[in-house]
């Protein structure tokens, strides 16, 4: 695929481009470069009906004239593998090495002033700052209210004194006010957490609409001041701006911001409920509040919102974002504990975290079950991990399950680890804190070697050295069928049957234990 994030000719690396990682401008490229990937609707389309418009559907979807203010509107953007890759200029095999790479890149984030940031060419405060102005629909039939769903939060933490960054949902309540859902442990919890032990509001502002590169940064939790991520991630300079309002950092470049506080009076409110990233609802929680102060954004901004549930996991923002995540985690712990790891691939079906696949070259026994054990530990989300050899696509459901089916024994092969930590949001639980978790062992038992029981078939592809007749081939040493027809340049085979035949009489024939024809005066 073509580089969607490909830096013009001679750029100034000091001097931060706020258009080049426009969400709007990846759209304008992805519609040019990969038409398939994208659909627009220019008729105007209800808020309502927007959500049927994203369900299952296999592309990204630009609306122009979304409700009565005829509004812009995306959604989709990060539901497709292809799509994320393209957004880092890779194939989707490689969209994991790719990002693996990019994190090791120093970051570089760049401070500059409000009349230079396109998120600040409109700023509404006051009655002008309103969320019902916006164009947040109706997500799932039965949630609790409208929600703001592809939200990009920042927040400073000032017990380390770095950025978090992070995704979280808003539930409209009104005009300025949203529930936010901080129930789950994460880094954004523990900061407020411990602001709202103080009495002290949390300030924070949320990204609406950005570069699917920041998105995948806001997924990642790694212990490092995380404005710095989606610089590294982008491997370009970052240029911030502060808040109006509230002074929270946020990438210069976005679409909208939403600007507020998190109130200190702790988890209060009802939130929900929600159509959740498993496939099924979440009840409703007790939550914080978000209090709006400010509204910045482009004059042009696209709004943006993100697929969560549905019919199709694998077709959501949030299956795609997991599953990049979950690979990255998953790659990092197997870097130390198995000595040559291939890939990871974790099923968007499975909400992008609860079935992992790894490939890898096992030089000792027992490396796949350490495999299994470093997934099991690395990430909460891991619930099933499937190991195969290098031969194996991972990323071929017809092969796993061949895998499945042809190397593992489930009284030899299967890991059961009962009493892990687990997702609570998994229905399977049925109320339980801790779950078990499943290791299947689907590399191939030791044979002996040369073994045909572990070659897997493959159409005759003839080649080798030439001879005279099949008799002087044999001559020269037991040949397989194949190897018969190379040294005659057959182009058929069926004359070196009668040519096999013709030998039984004299000098004689036989095979050895692998299959090979031998001369009987070789034997």
């Amino acid at each position: 695929m073509n580089d969607l994030a490909q830096p013009p000719a001679g750029a100034a690396a000091t001097m931060p481009d706020t258009e080049r990682f426009r969400l709007a401008g990846y759209l304008a490229e992805l519609a040019a470069r990969f038409p398939d990937e994208i659909e627009t609707i220019d008729t105007p389309t209800p808020l309502i009906d927007v959500a049927a418009r994203l369900d299952g559907n296999a592309r990204a979807v630009l609306l122009r004239a979304v409700g009565p203010e005829a509004a812009a509107l995306v959604g989709n953007v990060c539901a497709s593998r292809a799509r994320l890759a393209a957004a880092f200029g890779v194939p989707p095999g490689q969209l994991r090495a790719e990002i693996t790479r990019r994190l090791a890149l120093p970051p570089r984030v760049i401070d500059i002033d409000s009349a230079h940031a396109p998120v600040h060419q409109q700023i509404l405060t006051g009655a002008d700052a309103d969320l019902t102005a916006l164009p947040v629909h109706l997500q799932h039939a039965l949630d609790g209210a409208p929600y703001i769903s592809a939200g990009v939060d920042y927040a400073a933490d000032s017990v380390r004194g770095i950025t978090n960054t992070g995704f979280r949902r808003l539930m409209l309540r009104g005009r300025t006010e949203a529930g936010v859902d901080l129930i789950s442990p994460s880094d954004l919890r523990a900061i407020y957490m411990e602001s709202a032990a103080r009495g002290a509001p949390l300030p924070v502002s949320f990204v609406i609409g950005c570069h699917p590169i920041d998105q995948v940064a806001a997924m990642m939790r790694l212990p490092v001041d995380e404005m710095g991520l989606v610089s590294s991630l982008r491997a370009a300079p970052l240029a911030v701006v502060a808040g109006v309002t509230n002074g929270v950092r946020v990438p210069a470049d976005a679409e909208l911001v939403l600007e507020g506080y998190l109130d200190p009076r702790g988890h209060v409110e009802p939130e929900g409920p929600y159509g959740e990233f498993l496939g099924y609802y979440g009840a409703i929680k007790q939550n914080p509040v978000f209090h709006l102060t400010a509204i910045t954004r482009r004059t042009d901004a696209i709004f943006q919102t993100s697929s969560i549930s549905g019919r199709t996991l694998s077709r959501t923002d949030t299956a795609q974002l997991n599953a990049i995540r979950t690979e990255i985690m998953v790659w990092r712990a197997l870097e130390t504990a198995v000595r040559e790891p291939v890939d990871v691939y974790v099923t968007p079906a499975s909400g992008g975290s609860l079935n992992v696949r790894i490939a890898l070259r096992q030089r000792v026994p027992g490396e796949a079950r350490n495999a299994i054990a470093a997934a099991f530990g690395c990430l909460a989300n891991v619930k099933n991990v499937f190991v195969v050899d290098p031969d194996v696509d991972i990323f071929s459901d017809e092969q796993m399950d061949w895998a499945l089916a042809t190397r593992f024994q489930a009284d030899r092969d299967m890991v059961i680890q009962p009493g892990m930590r687990a997702m609570p949001i998994d229905p399977s639980l049925a109320g339980a804190r801790l779950g078990c978790k499943s290791g299947f062992d689907l590399t191939m038992p030791a044979l002996p070697p040369g073994s045909l029981e572990a070659i897997t078939p493959l159409p005759p592809t003839p080649q080798g050295t030439r001879f005279a007749s099949v008799e002087a081939a044999l001559r020269d040493g037991p040949k397989f069928f194949v190897d018969l027809v190379a040294a005659t340049a057959s182009d058929d085979g069926r004359e070196i049957v009668r040519a096999i035949d013709a030998l039984r009489a004299s000098p004689g024939i036989t095979r050895d234990a692998s299959g090979r024809y031998v001369l009987g005066n070789a034997a």
